[in-house]
């Protein structure tokens, strides 16, 4: 009985790490559609993105009947109950990726941002990736310096963050007002995929430790 429940224990690693790999490619795939005005990547990234839900939908189910059957205690728990946790924040950042895709292919044929904070979106994509590609690697390594990594792409993201609204009111924007809406709520995507990464990161540093660590 010890061998099946470790067994599942494996199994849902595994998929929270195929997860974040599609997570992974869906924040690459979105940010190119984004700066790049491609339509059928934009597509690409909406459709995809049910893939990423039904694994959650199958891995939370999953950890469910594993509580309910098992009713695991101590380190145990902790790993289902952090599945659990890690599972929602990996379909809310595929979610948010979706986000940036669907106003990608609302703006085609033009480019959804343009000039000055084109910029700023390029590099909040680049951190996002990273966040993105950390959680792939924290999850299958358990690498915990990867969580402080994470952590300091999340502080980027907010830092550029506040450089999308540096540019809204300082004075200079020109935009129309449905690309100060674009730039508004795409910085905010970008900035709560970096804070569900960082969330990823720190339930893996109890899920390793045992000390939850609370935001400074």
């Amino acid at each position: 009985m010890r061998g099946i429940f470790e067994a599942e224990l494996r199994q849902i690693g595994d998929d929270l790490t195929a997860m974040a790999r599609l997570v992974e490619s869906a924040i690459k795939d979105a940010g190119t559609a984004l700066l790049e005005a491609d339509l059928e990547l934009a597509q690409s990234v909406v459709e995809k993105d049910g893939e990423i839900d039904a694994l959650e939908r199958d891995l939370d189910e999953r950890c469910v009947l594993l509580l309910a059957q098992q009713a695991p205690v101590a380190t145990d728990l902790r790993v289902v109950v952090s599945a659990l946790r890690i599972s929602s924040a990996l379909e809310r950042m595929g979610d948010l990726a979706r986000h940036i895709a669907q106003v990608a292919r609302g703006r085609y044929p033009r480019p959804a941002v343009a000039g000055d904070v084109a910029a700023t979106f390029a590099q909040m994509n680049a951190a996002a990736v990273h966040v993105a590609e950390r959680v792939t690697q924290l999850l299958e390594t358990r690498d915990l310096t990867l969580a402080h990594k994470i952590e300091r792409d999340d502080d980027q993201l907010d830092t550029l963050h506040q450089d999308t609204f540096a540019a809204l009111l300082g004075g200079g924007w020109e935009g129309t007002p449905q690309e100060t809406v674009d730039v508004t709520l795409l910085g905010r995507y970008y900035e709560r995929f970096g804070d569900h990464g960082e969330a990823i990161a720190r339930r893996m540093l109890f899920l390793v430790t045992g000390v939850f660590e609370t935001e400074s």
